[in-house]
């Protein structure tokens, strides 16, 4: 959840070899495509240089937790008629979606002013990954420009293999620590 601080598992992780399903940290800046911060202010550029170097507190990386649902080359688009994600063409099965979005059965993703849980296919890049979060109702993730379009463009979001940075491993805050994905 936002605000959560969270460990990630670093070691023996390579965003070449992530499946769907992996809940991943990913690092950019201000934006996905961005790869770090720039600070204009010196003062808060040499907390961010502490950041960096301590590993706590702000830094020029900013990390984004979310899990992975689209692998390289793959299209997806939502929705089939029981308002589940499809990927090249086949529903997917998600039991960890905590908060989905509105859908009513039946519905039609593809005219304009589809639900809001709705998008049109895109394909993901090689070396990329279609990312979204576990609560759809409030996540800022791959597809989130793209919902409530039944057609048309869409200009999603992708976390290139690179940016990713771990696995997610145990959280720690708010207390009382536990496992990773809370409620």
């Amino acid at each position: 959840m936002t605000g959560d601080r969270v460990f990630a598992q670093v070691v023996g992780v390579d965003g070449d070899d992530l499946e769907r399903g992996d809940v991943v940290v990913f690092g950019h800046g201000e934006t996905w495509n961005a790869a770090r911060i720039d600070e204009t202010h010196p003062v808060k550029d040499v907390l961010r240089y502490a950041g960096d170097l301590l590993g706590a507190g702000p830094s020029h990386t900013a990390h984004t937790v979310k899990r992975v649902i689209g692998l390289p080359g793959e299209t997806l688009s939502c929705c089939d008629a029981q308002g589940r994600v499809l990927v090249d063409g086949e529903p997917l099965d998600e039991p960890y979606v905590r908060h989905d979005l509105p859908f009513l059965r039946g519905a039609d993703c593809s005219r304009e002013g589809a639900p809001q849980r709705c998008f049109p296919e895109v394909t993901v890049p090689d070396d990329s990954y279609l990312v979204l979060g576990d609560n759809r109702a409030n996540s800022a993730d791959s597809v989130m420009g793209c919902r409530g379009r039944g057609t048309g463009p869409c200009e999603a979001r992708f976390v290139h293999a690179d940016r990713v940075v771990g696995t997610l491993g145990w959280r720690w805050w708010p207390l009382p620590p536990g496992g990773a994905e809370r409620d």
